[in-house]
């Protein structure tokens, strides 16, 4: 004993590095006792720097823990300790499975994380504009707004991924979900972070709320979201309701739902105010009986941004498009413009608006309101026999709108089926009417000349009661009218692009470029398999798209062919380069026509104004660039939150039918089951618990092949379906064969 207590042999090596792990562990251990010891600034920032310079020599090795503070002179030192905790926090360093190193050296970047579900999230660069996607896995409890530190990882997809290393900057959380109850415990089931219940610190005030629809703070974070804590902040209502459910998403998603009182006092002093003679002085007075001006529109909207004109000419027709003139309103850097570059467009769901600029300018002084002086500006076009662009100006004009147009009306009008007291309404401009519906022919057979592929995208359209409940779920129907204006629109954006090119403007043009190469590959790869013909995809255009749609006409699985055509594609989005239009196979295009509801639009009519008055917006460049920027990013905003909203009405409308049978078509397919979506856009998952007790083989795209019985699912496919639960908090309906479909 005495001499192995006194032995003076050295240690094998591995016995050193044995040593060398627990001294590892010692310093952990001291790092979290002296971190919090106070130190000066100087001392601090004298060992970050010493820490920055050891590891910017290692070139991105990892430098053990050991060698660092060896060669810092750092051991034991609390100034040490605290700037080693600094520079992992701020994402300066890395703590790595064998040592520390540069972040950046390793290949690790900072981002803010955008979103997330309960399985994965998203995070935006801070340098760069590409989207990171991150498994659930690796978001290690990372929330929305959360500066965190990132590891590339690889690609899913052709998305970049990634995987947190460190949170730098939480940030403060609320999010949405229910109260439930789980083994005599409150609750909280959040919608976004986990499936798992989480732990609420301030549960006894809300025992009598089980099963509302509540919002929450994180309050205490764990290193993944199931280990979180929240605190209940309000309860919006049961969770049984689409309303309530709707209302959460829109809180949580950071869209501002009120305006701050000095925009409203803005807005309705330039309502009162009304259109002065001063106003008028070099405008354009299109308020001549000749000028037949007229809106068209749904019958329940009231932002009426948009009014045609049309006469025809001896070598085609001259086609008026007047816009709400929004930027005489609305200057520059005033409070108004302020509110409406961080809303950045209206978002619309179920009977509910949320509107870029308040009520007093949208519905009211820049709505063009029959037989009232409005304010415009105006795209008035010369067009070909064709219906094409020959020549094109803008000016500032005053018009009186002879009729408020409705789409169904109209339609009817056209279709020769309108009630006298519709021929009635529009006998004014029923000729006006006509001409355009023939504009509208030229524009559509223009349309597919130039290859433009015609998507059919289903947009739902809800019926609700006098509370709010929706009772039932339509298809969004588009009829002549609704066609006709759009071929307008789409001249005058046409129009205000081609000027701003041709004058090199700074602008912000509307783009939808080239579908990305791995995308259109895989297209089609899944169209051979599908045994849908196609083109070469490897560089598509426009028209190998159309030719795709085409060879899908005829066949039931036209709609998942549509929809494969459009997931291919790249996202349209807002841009200061003129990439052009692929959708709409247009080289220019730019969005003028909605300044009531999209700040893109106002933002040209601002830089167009300028341009008209021969001057330049102040900062145009920077100008047109920020509104691009936050054009794109809330115009995406919008649509997931009206996605998300409108899947909990659907889900309400389902709640109602529980047990009833529909004939729906198969709309996707997974390893956990089939997606069926109804004639009414509804759409549910069949799981594959619920088909017949048989092993089943999914191919992985577009087809699962029961073992016993030999039946075989496939994409477009007719499938009866019954509806056995439909989760209004979640939006999710579930499914199951119908009897008949069973046998």
């Amino acid at each position: 004993m005495a001499g192995r207590r006194h032995s003076h042999h050295p240690k094998p090596r591995s016995s050193m590095k044995k040593a060398d792990r627990k001294g590892a562990v010692r310093s952990k251990k001291e790092y979290e006792e002296k971190a919090d010891v106070q130190v000066s600034e100087e001392q601090i920032t004298h060992f970050a720097n010493r820490i920055t310079t050891f590891l910017n020599k290692a070139n991105g090795r990892p430098v053990s823990r050991t060698d660092l503070a060896s060669k810092c002179r750092g051991r034991g030192q609390a100034a040490y300790l605290r700037a080693l905790k600094k520079l992992i926090g701020e994402g300066v360093i890395a703590e790595r499975r064998n040592g520390y190193a540069m972040a950046a050296a390793a290949g690790m970047f900072r981002a803010v994380i955008i979103r997330i579900s309960r399985t994965f999230g998203f995070a935006k660069p801070e340098t760069g504009d590409k989207e990171v996607f991150i498994a659930g896995r690796d978001l290690k409890g990372a929330m929305p707004g959360d500066v965190v530190l990132l590891m590339p990882t690889g690609e899913r997809n052709g998305t970049p991924e990634a995987a947190v290393q460190v949170i730098i900057t939480p940030a403060t959380v609320q999010t949405a979900g229910m109260l439930i109850e789980e083994s005599g415990e409150l609750r909280f089931l959040s919608d976004s972070l986990c499936r798992q219940p989480l732990k609420i610190e301030n549960a006894a005030d809300w025992r009598e709320h089980l099963g509302d629809k509540v919002l929450a703070t994180v309050t205490e974070r764990g290193s993944r979201h199931s280990e979180h804590t929240v605190r209940i902040d309000a309860s919006l209502g049961s969770a049984e309701s689409a309303r309530a459910c709707a209302e959460a998403l829109v809180i949580v998603s950071g869209v501002p739902t009120e305006f701050p009182p000095d925009v409203l006092a803005e807005a309705e002093r330039l309502e009162q105010r009304g259109i002065s003679e001063e106003e008028l002085n070099g405008r354009r007075d299109l308020r001549n009986p000749e000028d037949i001006i007229f809106t068209i529109d749904g019958w329940d909207a009231k932002d009426l941004d948009d009014a045609i004109s049309i006469a025809k000419t001896e070598n085609g027709y001259r086609l008026g498009v007047h816009i709400a003139d929004v930027s005489h309103y609305v200057q520059q850097d005033s409070p108004l413009d302020k509110e409406a570059i961080s809303r950045g467009t209206s978002i619309y769901y179920a009977d509910q608006v949320i509107p870029m600029l308040p009520k007093a300018l949208s519905n009211g002084i820049c709505s063009l309101h029959p037989d009232v002086d409005r304010l415009a500006f105006s795209a008035l076009l010369e067009l070909d026999e064709n219906g094409e662009i020959r020549q094109y100006h803008f000016e500032k004009t005053v018009i009186r709108s002879a009729v408020k147009g409705v789409y169904r009306e109209v339609n009817a009008v056209l279709a020769g089926t309108a009630s006298p007291e519709i021929e009635e309404k529009y006998a004014a401009v029923k000729p006006s009417l006509l001409l355009l519906n023939e504009l509208r022919e030229k524009r559509l057979a223009a349309r597919a000349e130039r290859g433009a592929p015609s998507i059919e995208a289903e947009e739902s359209a809800f019926v609700l009661d006098e509370n709010g409940v929706c009772t039932d779920v339509a298809p969004r129907t588009r009829g002549m009218g609704e066609e006709l204006i759009e071929e307008c629109m789409i001249l005058a954006n046409e129009a205000a692009a081609r000027l701003a090119k041709s004058k090199s403007l700074p602008f912000v043009y509307r783009v939808h470029a080239q579908p990305p190469e791995e995308k259109a590959l895989r297209l089609a790869s899944a169209l051979d398999r599908l045994g849908i013909k196609h083109p070469a995809l490897d560089a598509p255009r426009p028209k190998d798209y159309s030719q795709v749609l085409k060879n899908a006409a005829d066949s039931p699985l036209k709609p998942a062919v549509h929809q494969m055509v459009l997931r291919s594609m790249a996202k349209a989005d807002y841009e200061t380069e003129p990439v052009g239009h692929f959708g709409l196979a247009l080289a220019d295009y730019a969005h003028f026509t909605s300044p009531i509801r999209r700040y893109p639009d106002l933002a040209i009519h601002r830089i167009l104004t300028a341009y008209l008055e021969g001057d330049k917006p102040e900062n145009a460049r920077q100008f047109a660039n920020a509104a691009a920027i936050a054009g794109s990013s809330t115009e995406q905003r919008a649509m997931q939150l009206e996605r998300d909203c409108d899947d909990r009405y659907r889900a309400e409308w389902a709640k109602q039918h529980l047990g009833e049978a529909f004939d729906g078509v198969i709309s996707g397919l997974t390893e956990f089951g089939i997606y069926v979506m109804l004639p009414n856009t509804a759409e549910g998952m069949v799981p594959l618990d619920a088909l017949t007790t048989d092993a089943y083989t999914y191919d992985g795209f577009f087809s699962m092949h029961a073992e016993g019985s030999g039946k075989t699912y496939t994409l477009g496919m007719p499938m009866r379906v019954q509806i056995t639960r439909a989760d209004i908090n979640s939006g999710n309906i579930d499914m199951a064969p119908a009897e008949s479909e069973a046998l």
